[in-house]
């Protein structure tokens, strides 16, 4: 089953077809072109709406995890505790420790030399 496509998107592929028509190109061109756009343009809101509906999903599963009662909650902290997982420095993180270490580093030798 085909979906039609809107009059808005259809013109502004039309829009967007003209404004990127050469010197010569046939108006067939054109609008082979503009329907190209169309699919774009499509595609892309169909993947923004799975997105949405992810997004939607994804909000919705935290707020039924918040309004579950705080035992619950506390039975899956101490399983985290006991499952042994560490948390891991990424890059920017160690490059946030050299700096900050490099900086007091810095002030240490300006207070010695004062």
């Amino acid at each position: 089953m085909k979906t039609p496509i809107s009059n808005e998107t259809q013109q502004d592929a039309l829009a967007a077809a003209k404004a990127i028509q050469k010197p010569g190109q046939t108006k067939e061109q054109t609008r082979l072109i503009a329907q190209g756009i169309e699919k774009g343009i499509t595609e892309y809101k169909k993947q923004q709406k799975a997105k949405s509906r992810e997004r939607d999903k994804a909000r919705k599963l935290q707020l039924k995890a918040k309004s579950r009662p705080a035992k619950d909650q506390s039975d899956d902290l101490d399983n985290n505790e006991t499952s042994g997982t560490q948390t891991q420095f990424t890059t920017a993180t160690w490059i946030v420790i050299t700096l900050l270490l490099l900086s007091w580093a810095c002030f240490g030798v300006y207070l010695a030399k004062v």
